[in-house]
């Protein structure tokens, strides 16, 4: 699933308009309903990003792969529920009744699934629903880079990987001052991961400085990413492959620049190309 935004994409040393097919990031709210005794529960088990389609499939292998049910008998159902909400008009709940409480770890969903159940997505627009703590946006002006520094900065990241080398599967994110130096790297097998690494050396040394750097990751671009820096104030993102539409859309309400599809003579420019120097 798929949706066409307007972008400002550098490429063969000029900028132009042009319309970009962006895969849609939709919040996803998954409850499950169990017998606990003699009485039908009902809870919030997780709330994930997804791109929609094929939700049954993905609560299916989520329930398996964490080993809350044995097997897919003993979910007796799997049902999307609640308004169309948002710009795409997508059911962002889904509920699963399993069927032999006997087999199903309620303890394990207990212990470290459940969450505060009032999410908020039914009824409202996708970007609202979720929480974002933030509430000021990154400066919109600064820091101001160049087309080149932004073309090297995946290079010299992947340079300053020291396992991507080895293995080839291995994402890493890098800060960056504004003249295209690296500042600090981390890596790990999630891109999240990656990033929380980061934002925390960063915030140990005390290297943060907003007004003059920018983070570079080498994977493609979702919401939770983009929300891990606007914590930091860092108001220049760049990615290697594609941001979502949810990323795209939390960029523009708090001013960010989200850059993407970063290659060796272009890239696109999806949200305040202020802060780069088009000349």
């Amino acid at each position: 699933m798929n949706s066409k935004y307007k972008v400002l994409k550098y490429s063969s040393n000029n900028f132009k308009d042009v319309e970009d097919l962006v895969s849609i990031e939709e919040p996803l709210e998954i409850s499950l309903k169990y017998k606990e005794k003699d009485n039908w529960v009902e809870q919030t088990l997780s709330i994930t990003m997804r791109t929609p389609g094929n939700d049954e499939d993905l609560v299916r292998g989520f329930l398996f792969n964490e080993q809350i049910v044995k097997s897919l008998n003993d979910i007796d159902s799997i049902e999307s529920y609640g308004d169309k909400v948002g710009q795409y008009k997508i059911q962002n709940k889904i509920l699963a009744t399993l069927n032999n409480s006997e087999n199903v770890n309620i303890s394990k969903i207990k212990r470290d699934f459940l969450t505060n159940s009032s999410c908020g997505v039914c009824g409202k627009s996708s970007l609202d629903a979720l929480e974002i703590i933030k509430t000021t946006k990154t400066n919109a002006s600064e820091p101001k880079i160049s087309k080149d520094v932004i073309i090297q900065s995946p290079d010299i990241l992947r340079e300053g990987q020291s396992e991507f080398s080895k293995t080839g599967g291995i994402h890493a994110s890098g800060l960056f001052n504004s003249d295209g130096k690296l500042i600090a790297l981390r890596e790990d097998v999630g891109r999240h991961n990656a990033l929380d690494k980061l934002i925390g050396c960063a915030l140990e040394k005390k290297q943060f400085d907003p007004k003059n750097q920018f983070i570079t990751c080498s994977g493609r671009l979702n919401f939770e990413l983009v929300q891990k820096v606007l914590m930091t104030d860092i108001g220049i993102m760049i990615g290697v492959g594609a941001p979502t539409s949810l990323a795209i859309d939390l960029a523009n309400k708090f001013d960010i620049t989200l850059i993407g599809f970063v290659k060796r003579d272009s890239f696109n420019i999806y949200t305040n190309n202020k802060k780069v120097k088009v000349e």
